[in-house]
């Protein structure tokens, strides 16, 4: 971490388009502050922004595939359940928590992500820009909610300190200032409505657009407060009322995503020429059970498909394989064939690719029907929402509200089925809300639909994973870790070499006084506190 640090500045510099203020690079090594208001006009300001709304994400300048691949696929992908690995020398598929590959992806946000942010938000505060500063400040939670969301307590309030040490903060203080700058960032964008940055096309989500801003900014709020329902019922039903009240994603108008082109593609069409990954069983037991039109906007029929399990009078041949599959089964099973492979957008090598979502209006609409199970003011029943969850849904992919037997889905009582004709389904609940039926099983109803939504938003699904215990997923078939059985997930990821040589004090004190057990992927994050 010291030298990440020590490098934040030049970091900065080299990856962006800037190149005017190269004179004194020791003096920007020692001081940020060197290099904001005399290096950066606001005709500059825009490269940084947007450069800083790419990186989180992985879109793939600078080399990003690997840490997309490290960091999304081999870990969230697959603990979400939404693939498995081939590729019979992969590990983590078996919950091999692999620290190279943590160690690859964790090192990526705080040489890439963290300091563009900050030099961002920072850089917007000193030159005046205060609608800028406001949506960085969105970005900003928006990007650290994902890090602490797998690896716990991490350096936040004190990155860019540019101290030799830099500390952790718990998981509890992190979420408490995710909602204070959310709070700060809507007072900034609410008193802006109907404005335009001067950004325009830099602000690669939004256009600079601030009302849009404000709404993503109340539906994140809206996620996070979610996300701390079992531990602080009370903080998240005021911060998810009122990001209601204020206003969230209603309308696939309104969603947030970063357009693609050939510079800056979606690394899934990279990634998928590897041949390392593909559905999983799960996505096969659910979707084929339920008829779900959106498996053919998700994954491509199999190069070997098998008939015999169809739904009566459909053609189905979309296939997913168990998750934990030894290295010898793997090097002996030709799964790339027998299992589907992504869809074709995502698959062809050299493409942009699909826009990348950074969030959807049917994610909202499923926090607000979780919301409104718990008796909070929602704006609309728990039933109500979750049917406009799906519709929404459907209606970003361009489907119809019909199933794949021409049935409307929202009502359908179909259930997951077995993917393989012999094992049982994951799972035996219907589309159709069950309006009379226990509050765990609706609650299971809205997070299945939710994680068909969010696909392939696998950081998302997997957080709801271990904090609700849904969708009912198949075990692991195999587990390489001795602390974690089939039968259970990855609570978190383990920190990384990299920072318990480079950052030894502050990391050992974080592992000591604010993780709250030993550095396993058995320990449980501070929000993860129902199962």
């Amino acid at each position: 971490m010291k030298k990440r640090i020590k490098e934040l500045c030049l970091g900065i510099l080299l990856l962006t388009y800037v190149t005017s203020c190269t004179d004194d690079f020791t003096e920007l090594n020692t001081d940020p502050k060197n290099f904001t208001e005399d290096a950066v006009t606001a005709a500059e300001y825009p490269l940084f922004f947007k450069r800083a709304l790419y990186t989180p994400n992985y879109l793939p300048f600078d080399q990003a595939r690997g840490p997309f691949q490290l960091g999304h696929s081999l870990f969230p992908d697959i603990y979400a359940n939404y693939f498995a690995t081939t590729a019979a020398n992969f590990g983590s598929d078996q919950f091999e928590l692999v620290g190279g590959w943590l160690n690859g992806a964790y090192s990526y946000f705080y040489q890439r992500p963290a300091p563009l942010i900050k030099f961002s938000e920072d850089s917007a505060e000193e030159l005046g820009f205060t609608v800028e500063n406001a949506m960085m400040k969105v970005w900003r939670v928006y990007a650290y909610h994902r890090i602490t969301d797998l690896w716990g307590p991490i350096p936040y309030l004190s990155f860019g300190n540019l101290e030799k040490e830099v500390p952790y903060d718990s998981q509890e203080a992190i979420y408490n200032d995710f909602f204070t700058s959310l709070e700060e960032a809507a007072t900034v964008l609410k008193a802006n409505a109907g404005g335009t940055s001067f950004l325009g096309g830099n602000d690669v989500i939004f256009g600079g657009d601030v009302d849009s801003w404000l709404k993503f900014a109340n539906t994140l709020r809206l996620r996070l407060a979610m996300r701390v329902s079992y531990v602080a019922p009370a903080l998240a039903q005021s911060n998810a009322e009122k990001a209601v009240a204020d206003g969230v994603m209603l309308s696939n108008d309104d969603n947030a995503m970063i357009k693609t082109d050939i510079n800056f593609q979606n690394s899934y069409t990279t990634i998928t020429q590897w041949g390392e990954f593909r559905m999983s069983a799960d996505m096969e037991s659910i979707l084929k059970g339920y008829q779900d039109p959106r498996m053919a906007s998700y994954f491509a029929p199999a190069v070997i498909p098998d008939p015999t399990d169809d739904p009566a009078g459909v053609d189905f041949p979309y296939e997913g394989m168990r998750n934990g599959q030894t290295s010898e089964s793997k090097a002996t099973t030709n799964f790339n064939d027998l299992a589907s492979n992504m869809a074709a957008p995502y698959t062809l090598g050299g493409d942009p690719g699909p826009a990348w979502v950074v969030m959807a209006s049917a994610e909202p609409y499923f926090l607000r029907a979780e919301g409104a199970l718990r008796g909070w003011a929602m704006g609309g029943t728990a039933e109500e929402l979750y049917n406009q969850g799906i519709v929404a849904s459907h209606l970003q992919l361009g489907y119809d509200g019909n199933n794949l037997s021409g049935e409307d889905y929202v009502t359908s009582m179909l259930t997951p089925s077995s993917f393989d004709g012999t094992t049982p389904p994951v799972s035996t609940v219907p589309v159709a809300y069950n309006a009379g039926g226990a509050q765990e099983e609706q609650l299971e109803q809205i997070i299945t639909q939710k994680w068909i939504a969010l696909w392939p938003d696998s950081e998302e699904a997997y957080a709801e994973r271990r904090r609700t215990g849904y969708p009912t997923l198949y075990n692991r078939l195999n587990s390489i870790n001795p602390n974690i059985p089939v039968d259970k997930l990855p609570r978190r990821v383990t920190y990384t070499a990299t920072e318990y040589a480079d950052n030894t004090a502050a990391t050992e004190a974080a592992v000591a006084n604010l993780l709250g057990g030993p550095d396993l992927g058995t320990t449980k994050l501070w929000w993860d506190a129902k199962n």
